[in-house]
């Protein structure tokens, strides 16, 4: 039999919650397990083995690069905006925007399923037409160098077409659906 309490107050004005749980684990039924599929050949050492393998894996892939390579050259670039200037704090919002994309990519692979591949591509694509919108601002507003940004929107084409390569790599048959009706 498990009790949750939930407190909600306030400490000056900010409101906060703080819960507890505590839970009786003494008469769980755990016989839904199936220790006997776990294998008795476990090898931690070939487990970490593959696992390095699978980090180099991810981290040379093209569009793991060039996510980089944008994260780098956008920090190059919004370094050199006039933080007077940037009434919307555009230097900020193109930072978060390339800086979504590597960790994406990276859940992405790690999720293996298609169906949280392709939420993850939704939100890579999503960060990157921002980031791309957002040089034109940079450039009607003079905030950059007209020529940084149009070095930012050929890298971001570039990426635009490996993410294409990317996306098609996707398995679909390796998916559990998740009743939402998205992908499949």
């Amino acid at each position: 039999m498990g009790n949750v309490c939930v407190t909600l107050a306030s400490e000056g004005d900010i409101p906060f919650a703080h819960f507890a749980m505590n839970f009786d684990d003494e008469d769980d039924d755990d016989s839904f397990l199936d220790w006997d599929g776990f294998d008795e050949d476990y090898d931690p050492e070939e487990a970490r083995a593959e696992m390095e393998a699978e980090n180099r894996r991810i981290k040379n892939l093209p569009i793991l690069r060039k996510a980089n390579e944008l994260m780098e050259l956008t920090q190059a670039i919004v370094e050199t905006i006039n933080k007077e200037d940037d009434v919307l704090m555009m230097h900020e919002q193109m930072l978060a925007n390339a800086m979504m994309l590597a960790p994406k990519i990276v859940g992405a692979e790690g999720g293996d399923l298609y169906t949280l591949r392709m939420e993850n591509a939704v939100i890579i694509k999503m960060h990157a037409r921002e980031l791309l919108a957002q040089t034109s601002y940079c450039k009607a507003e003079k905030l950059a160098a007209t020529a940084y940004l149009n070095l930012l929107r050929d890298e971001i084409e570039q990426f635009r077409i490996l993410f294409v390569e990317w996306v098609n790599s996707f398995d679909k048959d390796n998916d559990a659906p998740d009743d939402w009706g998205l992908f499949y």
